[in-house]
C-alpha cells in the first residue's frame, strides 16, 4: 500500500503578539473561553485526537487520581483546548448548521484570519487563546493551513477512488490534529527516538482514528449521499456505491470491511510507539484515545460489519475500565529506551 507522502515543517517559531488584540494581555480568561466553547460544541467526526485527550485525560497532572481543577490551570490542557476549538469551529464552517453556504471564498477568508492570528493579531477571544498558545510551544501554521485544505475538498467531494486519496483526506482532517498538538504535549527528555518518528506516530494515530470514525459512520454518511470508502477496493470487492446505499450485510461486505478494520489496527499499531515517547504526563490521555477508539473497531466486528444501520458504540463501563489501562501504559519506559535496559 503506498502512502502519499505529505511535506510538513515540524517544528515553527511561534509569533509574538503584535497590533491589536494582545494575546497575552487575555489569555487567562480566553482559556476559560475557549474551554466553555468546546464543551458547547457537538462532536461529530473530525479531530478525535484531541478531543479524547482532553475527555479522558488531565493533562499536567500525575495520574486519575489527581483530576481536578489543576488540570483545567496547565498550559498544556489549555493550549489544546485552543486548538480543539480553532479546529472545531473550522470544521463547522463546512459540517455545521451553516455549512450549506460557506463558499470556497469563506474558507479564504478563514485561512487569512489564521495568518493574523499567527501574527499576533487575534480577531476575538477564541482566536486570542489559540494565539497565546503559538506563543509558548513552537506550532507551526501549515498543519492548520492544510486542515483548511480538507475543509475545501469537503466542498467539492464525496467520493474517493483509491486509498491515497483517502490517506491524504485524513490527513487533512485528522493527522494535522496530531502534528498540532505534539509541539504542546511535548516529547520526554529521555527519549531517544527522532522527533521525525515521533510526529509521524501521531501523523498515524489522527489517521487510525479518522479510518475508525469513517468505518463506524458507513451508514451515515450514505444518507448524506458520501461515501468515505476507496472507489477501486469496493469494486475489487463486488461492491458498488449502490450496495453502499442499499446497506444490506453480505458475505461481500464483510469481507470488504475486514480489510478496512485490519488497515486502521496497523496505523494505530505504528502510532503505539510513538506515544510512549511523549512526556508522561501527556500518555495517558492519549493512550486512552487509541484504546477507546480500537474498542470501536471491536464493536463493528461485534456487531457483524453491519455499520449501515448499527452504531458501533463503546458502552460507559468499557470506557472507565480503559482509563487505568492506559495510565498503566503511560508510566512504561519510551521505546527508544527499552533496548538499551539490561
Amino acid at each position: 500500500m503506498q502512502q502519499m507522502a505529505t511535506t510538513v515543517t515540524l517544528l515553527g517559531a511561534a509569533s509574538s503578539p503584535g497590533p491589536g488584540l494582545s494575546a497575552g494581555d487575555v489569555a487567562g480568561r480566553d482559556g476559560h473561553h475557549a474551554s466553555l466553547h468546546c464543551s458547547r460544541l457537538r462532536a461529530r467526526k473530525r479531530q478525535p485526537w484531541v478531543l479524547c485527550s482532553l475527555k479522558y485525560g488531565c493533562l499536567g497532572v500525575g495520574g486519575p487520581g489527581e483530576a481536578g481543577s489543576r488540570s483545567a490551570a496547565s498550559p498544556v490542557y489549555s493550549s489544546l483546548t485552543a486548538i480543539y476549538v480553532w479546529c472545531r469551529r473550522t470544521d463547522e464552517l463546512v459540517d455545521g448548521p451553516n455549512a450549506s453556504h460557506i463558499t470556497p471564498q469563506a474558507l479564504d477568508r478563514w485561512e487569512r484570519r489564521l495568518e493574523d492570528l499567527f501574527a499576533g493579531r487575534p480577531y476575538d477571544m477564541l482566536d486570542a487563546a489559540l494565539s497565546d498558545t503559538i506563543t509558548k510551544f513552537p506550532i507551526d501554521i501549515q498543519p492548520f493551513k492544510d486542515m483548511i485544505d480538507g475543509m475545501r475538498t469537503d466542498l467539492k467531494k464525496a467520493r474517493y477512488k483509491n486509498f491515497d486519496e483517502l490517506y491524504m483526506y485524513c490527513y487533512y482532517v485528522a493527522g494535522t490534529v496530531g502534528l498540532m498538538s505534539v509541539p504542546v504535549m511535548g516529547i520526554a527528555p529521555e527519549s531517544k527516538a527522532t522527533a521525525e518518528s515521533v510526529y509521524g506516530a501521531a501523523l498515524a494515530l489522527g489517521l487510525a482514528n479518522q479510518l475508525t470514525n469513517i468505518l463506524r459512520d458507513v451508514g451515515e454518511d450514505a444518507r448524506r449521499g458520501r461515501i468515505y470508502l476507496p472507489q477501486d477496493e469496493l469494486a475489487e470487492a463486488g461492491l458498488s456505491d449502490e450496495d453502499i446505499f442499499k446497506g444490506v450485510v453480505t458475505e461481500k461486505w464483510r469481507k470488504f470491511m475486514k480489510r478496512q478494520i485490519k488497515r486502521a489496527r496497523m496505523f494505530f499499531e505504528e502510532a503505539e510507539q510513538g506515544v510512549t515517547e511523549l512526556r508522561k504526563e501527556s500518555r495517558w490521555p492519549v493512550w486512552a484515545s487509541m484504546l477507546l477508539y480500537r474498542q470501536i473497531l471491536d464493536e463493528i466486528e461485534a456487531n457483524d460489519y453491519n455499520n449501515f444501520t448499527k452504531r458501533a458504540y463503546v458502552g460507559k463501563a468499557k470506557k472507565v475500565l480503559a482509563l487505568p489501562v492506559a495510565y498503566g501504559k503511560s508510566l512504561l519506559l519510551p521505546y527508544s529506551l527499552r533496548n538499551n535496559q539490561t
